[in-house]
């Protein structure tokens, strides 16, 4: 088997202006409702790699057409509600956990039997967190028991079909923990149900499907951290339509880290997503003295989106995140470890325990990798406390990423100030978010170089 690893050389800075990838939170939506869509629909910015790709690959096999109708402009024939058709094979998400978890909410409502499948790190991923609420309002779902802990459900899961003549039915749920993705999946099944959604979460998580279903006429109504889902005022149509997918905020965090890292560092991202439910990170920056000027630039379906200006101005002040502003900034925690790493004193994660159940464990693997290059870190049941280390060069380290791209991207970053060369391996991952992650960096003015490894 063949590895792919970064092979990096600190030093040098980020200067210049370029796009990010598009927002795969987003475009994983688009898709979908494009899909449901009474007729054509023009998605612009659509990813042809990574893990919307995955959610693409899934409505084919379901019987829905693409076309590429020029670079990065995609049609999307929709079917309508009733227009699905069984897959041939099972549906193989990859290690897609928001394909994943959308489309089980939406399967859950068909006449026809699927199954969701998913590689070797998806499949160690929780989903009774999803199957449960979608049982109870009546799915047939079934999934392969957690060797460990009672109740666990794991991928792969065999979905349907429902009973003849049976319908979803209205559900109430309070969520114990903020999930975008659980939410998503109810109102997708919610569109296909007899009675009204009604989701309560702690606090408020992303809201992109929210946007995205008014948008299109959907009666979907938020208060606070309670979303309601009416059908009874609604002619079970969706509208097509077109949109701009915005740049992904959770890939320009990562450059916009880079960039407060490296003397000299001067960099612009345009068109990137400016939600509130997603703006945590950009707060944080705020809170500890990053110099960001943010220009917004409109909407898109709802989606705010603006162009991000920021320039190196010497090691930040220690900080804190945790509470609301943590859910905000769930996926970009990582980030907020490496610039934590070179800001003053210590600064410290709490509320972050939903991180153990990503791609990796990711407070386990980032306190690992912090410690590699040589940062004091203490794991917190909950979260990290991370001594900075503003002076002088880091250690330079060989750090796995453990399958997860975001850990990937993250160490890559710390290896920009280490003391000498370092490696980064199996990076192949980072393709799931930031396809051309490596090519980007260069582009930008520091060295990292993608080289293939032979496994032992």
């Amino acid at each position: 088997m063949t590895f792919v690893d970064f092979e990096v050389t600190p030093g040098g800075a980020l200067r210049g202006g370029v796009p990010v990838p598009t927002d795969k939170s987003i475009a994983h939506r688009a898709l979908i409702l494009g899909a449901l869509a009474s007729g054509p629909s023009q998605l612009q910015g659509v990813a042809p790699l990574g893990a919307t790709a995955v959610t693409r690959r899934a409505l084919e096999a379901l019987g829905v057409r693409f076309t590429e109708e020029s670079p990065g402009q995609l049609r999307v024939q929709g079917v309508g509600l009733g227009g699905l058709r069984p897959p041939a094979a099972p549906i193989d998400c990859g290690g897609s956990g928001t394909s994943f978890r959308l489309l089980a909410g939406l399967l859950a409502a068909q006449r026809f039997a699927s199954t969701l499948s998913a590689d070797a790190y998806l499949s160690q991923r929780p989903m009774a967190r999803v199957v449960a609420p979608l049982r109870r309002r009546g799915a047939v779902i079934e999934g392969r028991f957690h060797p460990s802990r009672a109740g666990e459900l794991l991928p792969p899961l065999a979905i349907g079909p429902l009973p003849p003549g049976a319908a979803l039915l209205e559900c109430e749920e309070s969520l114990p923990i903020p999930s975008a993705q659980v939410k998503s999946a109810l109102l997708l099944s919610g569109l296909y149900a007899d009675g009204n959604t009604y989701i309560r979460e702690p606090v408020v998580s992303r809201d992109h499907t929210e946007r995205m279903l008014r948008a299109l006429g959907v009666p979907v109504q938020a208060v606070a951290s309670m979303v309601e889902l009416d059908v009874a005022q609604w002619n079970r149509r969706i509208p097509p339509f077109s949109i701009q997918i915005p740049g992904d905020l959770s890939s320009a965090a990562f450059l916009l880290v880079g960039a407060l890292l490296l003397p000299g560092s001067e960099l612009t991202l345009r068109q990137v997503g400016l939600n509130p439910t997603r703006r945590g990170f950009l707060e944080y920056l705020r809170d500890v003295g990053a110099p960001l000027a943010v220009e917004e630039r409109g909407d898109q379906m709802g989606e705010p989106l603006g162009d991000l200006q920021l320039m190196y101005g010497g090691p930040l002040r220690h900080g804190s995140l945790g509470g609301e502003t943590l859910v905000r900034a769930i996926d970009e925690v990582p980030a907020v470890c490496v610039l934590a790493a070179r800001s003053e004193g210590v600064t410290e994660i709490c509320d972050a325990a939903e991180l153990r159940v990503k791609e990796s464990d990711r407070l386990a693997a980032m306190a690992r990798v912090l410690r590699a290059f040589g940062v004091r870190c203490e794991e917190l049941p909950d979260g990290l406390r991370i001594e900075g280390q503003p002076e002088g060069p880091l250690q330079a380290a060989e750090v796995e990423s453990g399958g997860d791209h975001r850990i990937a991207m993250a160490a890559t970053l710390l290896a920009l100030v280490a003391d000498g060369p370092s490696r980064v391996q199996d990076v192949g991952c980072v393709g799931t978010s930031f396809p051309r992650f490596a090519g980007t960096l260069r582009a930008l003015g520091v060295a990292v170089r993608a080289v293939e490894r032979d496994s032992q």
